[in-house]
């Protein structure tokens, strides 16, 4: 699984969630006319989470695996392809979160989560 053809999630466990596309709208009402008028704004993406463990051989190489993964939340469009050959296209990195850092016995783990916006063309 990589990020703009960079590996930055080998030796990670992950999993993903593929939100839907949406669509955005406004309603109005107007005086005298019964009902309401929807205004179709057109599509807005959908959201991605991946979740999983970040594993590292010290907390250093953790510290800078995250700061890699950080450095594309940068508001550009980037591409994810995961491990199963699914490949999403127009990505915005949102969010990344790190919590529950770990030792193990080769190294360090923690639990990640990062929220991607797939934008529409």
């Amino acid at each position: 699984m990589n990020l703009d053809g960079l590996a930055l999630f080998e030796n990670c466990v992950s999993q993903f969630e593929v939100g839907s596309f949406t669509r955005e709208h406004l309603e109005r009402t107007a005086a005298g006319l019964d009902g309401v008028m929807s205004i179709d704004l057109g599509g807005r993406g959908r959201k991605i989470r991946q979740k999983g463990e970040l594993r590292a051989r010290s907390k250093t190489e953790l510290n800078d695996r995250v700061a890699v993964i950080s450095a594309f939340m940068d508001g550009q469009t980037h591409t994810l392809a995961t491990s199963d050959t699914e490949i999403f296209e127009n990505v915005r990195i949102d969010s990344i979160s790190v919590k529950n850092e770990r030792a193990s016995g080769a190294g360090v783990i923690a639990d990640y989560e990062i929220v991607y916006m797939q934008l529409t063309v």
